[in-house]
């Protein structure tokens, strides 16, 4: 059975809640080089940069023209693709020659994050953090989004496929449009601009998942909130817990890649470029100490909070012993009186039973008394 048909049947049997960040083609079509499946309507941008600038020309529009262009003119190709489908990202492989396996991984999503070579193409890929606002963090509330973003970097194109609703490019291509002399060193400067786009989110969101660490572990620690979150603040923490193993996910694995591209001399990527790549690993590296900070110190709260709780137990089972020590004192002394025997000392006396009762209260208040002063109650 053929490949193509292959995937379709697994296209068509998972069911889409699985993959949420991919969009399932209806239909698939092999790629055939007498048509222009270079129009795609995946293309979220196209254009051709020469000497730092956008060129000007509706032939740029589409992949094929804008790589005719680069290839007439110089300069290099920058096409952006949002969540493409096998048929549509097909026509696009093939004219830029990228390699199957990297095109796989680019439609498919849900990869880790990873720097790899194929022949004159860097395939880089990239996690996306979306902080998700939230009035109050609860048991159930989403903390981060993730995303996807693949680079294809190239001698003279670049082709971005992002995956999920955030993470949108566009306010980057028109800031590196403002500077032009960084664009005219090539396809690396993009690769670089894309990178500290990705790790500037980072830091932002750690800054926001700080504050929330910081508001639980005052409710935590709060004494007058002990008695109202002392059922909700371990399933709080733990709900965070699993939003910055989510966040160290996206974060751990492109360190390798980062120290890679600031290190590593590379045919596709400008010396002057790579030095740029250095302040990305640094942040990406404090990025990666955070993360790994507020998972410790999440662990430290939860055992702070379960060490709480048995505290209170403990309480709560002091206070009952010492109440059921007081109430054996006219539980012993009523049983006694209440055998019913007719020889029993006292059972005759004038002042029996008011000495008894007086007796009784007098042991209570007592044992109270002595409770009370060892904290029991």
């Amino acid at each position: 059975m053929p490949m193509s048909m292959i995937r379709d049947l697994r296209a068509a049997v998972r069911p889409s809640l699985r993959h949420p960040l991919r969009k399932t083609p209806t239909t698939y079509t092999s790629y055939d080089p007498t048509r222009d499946h270079t129009a795609s309507s995946a293309v979220v941008d196209c254009a051709v940069y020469r000497d730092g600038r956008r060129v000007d020309d509706r032939d740029c529009l589409t992949p094929r023209g804008a790589m005719s262009q680069v290839r007439e003119s110089g300069g290099f190709a920058w096409i952006g693709l949002h969540e493409p489908t096998e048929a549509e990202f097909a026509g696009i492989a093939a004219e830029f020659g990228l390699h199957p396996l990297a095109v796989e991984d680019a439609v498919h999503a849900h990869q880790r994050p990873k720097l790899e070579r194929y022949d004159d193409t860097l395939f880089t890929v990239f996690k996306t953090i979306h902080y998700v606002e939230h009035a109050e963090l609860t048991a159930t509330s989403e903390v981060v989004e993730t995303g996807e973003v693949m680079c294809f970097t190239g001698p003279d194109f670049v082709i971005t496929v992002r995956h999920g609703g955030q993470g949108s490019l566009r306010n980057l291509r028109h800031r590196l449009q403002g500077e032009p002399e960084l664009l005219a060193k090539g396809p690396s400067a993009v690769l670089h601009a894309l990178s500290d786009h990705v790790v500037d989110g980072y830091i932002a969101v750690a800054d926001a998942v700080e504050l929330d660490i910081d508001q639980l572990e005052i409710d935590v620690f709060s004494p007058a909130a002990k008695g109202s979150t002392r059922g909700t603040d371990t399933g709080r923490i733990y709900q965070l817990k699993r939003e910055v193993l989510e966040f160290k996910r996206a974060v751990t694995p492109l360190l390798r890649p980062m120290q890679l591209l600031s290190e590593r001399p590379m045919r596709l990527v400008d010396p002057d470029i790579q030095k740029y790549f250095r302040d990305v690993a640094d942040h990406l590296a404090r990025v990666q100490e955070q993360v790994v900070g507020f998972d410790e110190l999440l662990n430290s709260i939860l055992q702070a909070n379960l060490a709480q709780a048995t505290v209170a137990q403990n309480e709560d089972m002091r206070k009952i012993t010492s109440w059921a020590a007081i109430v054996a004192v006219p539980t012993a002394v009523c049983g006694v009186y209440g055998m019913n025997f007719d020889h029993m000392p006292e059972l005759h006396w004038k002042y029996g039973y008011p000495m008894v009762l007086t007796g009784i209260v007098a042991i209570c208040f007592t044992i109270h008394r002595t409770l009370k002063r060892n904290g029991w109650l």
